[in-house]
């Protein structure tokens, strides 16, 4: 969860699911902003697939500001798909047709969603910026992924770690 004192409007009071973190980096997807004016329809129609009329409304995310025209889906069960990258016991992030195909025919993960874009560290960043008082961490919680509201969910998240968001200032002290 981004602090209070992290100005970069890309991630300005963003929830990120970091979906890999390793030597190289880290990725994630931002789950807390919607596409200012894409729905599920526009994916699809851009894939040519087929989908059943009512998915077409489901809302887009903005992922980040990383490859933004490429589709990600953040996911519950069933979590096997081609390329996907395994996230927790309960969830995966795919970036491949044949998830995408299944979620327009209603045969797909029941709890998801798809962004456009992503969010990338280099190798050592994510943990300079942790250091450096820009971000707060804690456990996926797919309650607050597939359930709240968007607009609640960054508050819901630092609320989850035990953190009264209200009570957060945008300068970090040092002792």
């Amino acid at each position: 969860m981004a602090m209070p004192g992290l100005k970069d409007p890309n991630f300005s009071q963003t929830v990120n699911c970091i979906c890999e973190h390793s030597s190289m980096g880290a990725f994630g997807l931002v789950v807390n902003r919607l596409h200012p004016f894409l729905t599920a329809k526009a994916i699809f129609d851009e894939f040519n697939l087929r989908y059943r009329e009512p998915l077409g409304s489901i809302p887009v995310f903005w992922g980040g500001p990383v490859h933004e025209r490429e589709v990600f889906i953040l996911h519950g069960p069933p979590l096997q798909w081609e390329g996907s990258v395994r996230v927790s016991e309960t969830l995966s992030m795919s970036n491949t047709l044949d998830v995408l195909h299944a979620i327009a025919m209603e045969q797909g993960p029941i709890a998801f969603l798809i962004a456009l874009g992503c969010a990338g560290w280099g190798p050592g960043q994510l943990e300079a910026e942790i250091k450096a008082n820009a971000w707060m961490t804690g456990p996926v919680n797919e309650t607050i992924l597939f359930e709240t509201p968007v607009e609640k969910r960054w508050e819901e998240a630092m609320k989850g770690i035990g953190i009264d968001p209200s009570l957060l200032a945008d300068t970090a002290g040092h002792a």
